[in-house]
């Protein structure tokens, strides 16, 4: 159960809005508690947020890299997604995270499916489809279309071959089997993996 305050942040409605339309009969809350306080329910939200028309759904502009390492380029994906979407007109939100890409617990994705659940997004634009995430891209894309939101890809080309790709990820598991069975003994494996990627596919200029 919603609060006013908490249904009027969510649905973009003002809480004078709210009590007329309870008065008016428009849209009554789910109940009041016995200090006559409205309480409004998911399915009057879910509702409320269907029915809103696309122009108040905003785009997102969605950024990640894997390490603080690679803060820079973080800050180039920003930069060209602030510039690409600014082009759209219309209002847009930039989200970033830094972490791998098989991390499914960073603070910006689950800011993401939240927001795509509350069914406030009409588009996200990534620069690449591994920004988003390594593994399970088809499932969120799934999940975003049962909410009428799209996904697009930026650049559909990536600077890294295919053999590359395939031993990042490889690595990257590699590396979070290793954090769950060594402990402390983790970042010595992290270490290893990545001096046996620098040595076989050494970063480009």
């Amino acid at each position: 159960m919603y609060k006013i305050g908490q249904f009027s942040k969510l649905t973009g409605i003002s809480i004078p809005t709210l009590r007329a339309w309870d008065k008016k009969e428009i849209l009554k809350p789910e109940f009041k508690t016995q200090h006559g306080e409205r309480r409004y329910s998911d399915a009057q939200l879910q509702s409320i947020l269907q029915k809103k028309p696309d122009t108040l759904r905003i785009n997102i502009g969605y950024a990640r890299v894997s390490s603080k390492k690679q803060e820079d380029d973080l800050k180039r994906q920003i930069d060209l997604l602030e510039l690409f979407l600014a082009k759209q007109g219309k209002p847009f939100k930039i989200i970033s995270d830094i972490g791998s890409g098989i991390n499914y617990s960073k603070a910006g994705l689950k800011e993401l499916i939240k927001l795509i659940s509350l069914n406030q997004i009409d588009k996200i634009y990534v620069l690449y489809k591994d920004r988003l995430v390594r593994f399970g891209f088809e499932l969120i894309e799934e999940f975003a279309k049962l909410h009428s939101t799209n996904i697009e890809i930026v650049n559909q080309t990536e600077d890294k071959t295919d053999e590359e790709e395939l031993v990042e990820d490889i690595l990257n598991i590699i590396h979070v089997f290793s954090c769950k069975l060594n402990g402390k003994k983790s970042h010595i494996n992290k270490k290893v993996a990545e001096r046996l990627l620098n040595e076989n596919y050494p970063q480009k200029e």
